[in-house]
């Protein structure tokens, strides 16, 4: 008898965000996580624990943050408050995750105790 096949494990999506203003970075980003992390505006669906690979573009630096991380928020279509819908990403605890969120912190100083809503809480 032959074993049967295992599943093959699914490549992590690879998604790319373009963030071009101080605002829309600020109403992504997501401080809350130990990590740091964003929300990604997305129509495709995803469950919790998915990994993806993002590139992330923030506003005038023409590199493009390569960053590894998992799902770990939801925001389905039709959400109260009209809220996007789109997916949270927590980065990894790895360089490019910690890069991306001292690169998104420094350019959020002085916002980023604000009380204005964000794409998640």
């Amino acid at each position: 008898m032959s074993q049967p096949a295992k599943a093959a494990t699914p490549r992590p999506s690879v998604l790319s965000l373009n963030i071009n203003s101080k605002s829309a970075l600020y109403a992504a980003f997501m401080p809350m996580l130990k990590n740091g992390g964003i929300f990604i505006p997305t129509t495709r669906n995803y469950a919790l624990g998915d990994e993806v690979f993002m590139l992330l573009s923030l506003m005038e630096d023409p590199a493009k943050l390569p960053i590894a991380g998992k799902v770990v928020w939801t925001t389905p279509a039709g959400a109260q408050n009209n809220r996007a819908q789109g997916i949270g990403i927590h980065f990894n605890a790895d360089e490019s995750g910690q890069e991306a969120r001292r690169k998104i912190e420094g350019l959020l100083a002085g916002v980023l105790n604000s009380t204005r809503p964000t794409h998640t809480l």
